[in-house]
């Protein structure tokens, strides 16, 4: 088993584009165009993710949050330091 990371988020669904907006307490605030709708917005929040970090769907997994604006993924195969780094780059690219 090689490393991984939970992120804590919070969720905005029916944004207009997806996106990660930046830091949100401890937890990253991110933006997902899909309607809450059936799961759909937990869907476009892995892809999100997993786009975000350039790996496979399969390494993002939703632990917690199916229902709610708060939710716990676990993404597998990047360090916590790493994915911290790699969000606040998203964020920063993001700003420009």
């Amino acid at each position: 088993m090689g490393p991984s990371t939970r992120l804590r988020l919070r969720v905005t669904p029916g944004a207009q584009r997806s996106e990660v907006v930046g830091r949100y307490g401890e937890a990253w605030k991110v933006r997902v165009a899909a309607a809450l709708e059936r799961g759909r917005d937990n869907d476009a929040v892995l892809d999100l993710i997993a786009t975000s970090f350039a790996v496979p769907r399969t390494s993002v997994e939703l632990l917690t949050g199916h229902t709610a604006q708060d939710k716990v993924v676990q993404l597998a195969g990047i360090e916590p330091a790493e994915a911290d780094r790699r969000l606040t780059a998203l964020t920063e690219k993001e700003l420009r």
